[in-house]
């Protein structure tokens, strides 16, 4: 669902600069990157856990448990 935010020009021109300079497709990709930068949240967890796991062994396989 789309919403709707009033903002003041300097601050409408700040984010079609940020587009720009970023790439980004849309404002909505403009304004999750920097809230998600700001709050501290991964864009992306792809690789998250690198380095905390564990390959699999013929022991994690649910035929062999009992």
């Amino acid at each position: 669902m789309a919403k709707s935010i009033r903002l003041r020009e300097s601050t409408y021109r700040a984010l079609v600069r940020l587009k720009e300079r970023m790439g980004a497709r849309s404002f909505d990709e403009v304004v999750a990157k920097l809230a998600y930068k700001e709050l501290g949240i991964p864009e992306d967890l792809f690789g998250a856990d690198r380095g905390k796991v564990e390959p699999f062994s013929p022991e994690d396989r649910m035929e062999d448990r009992a």
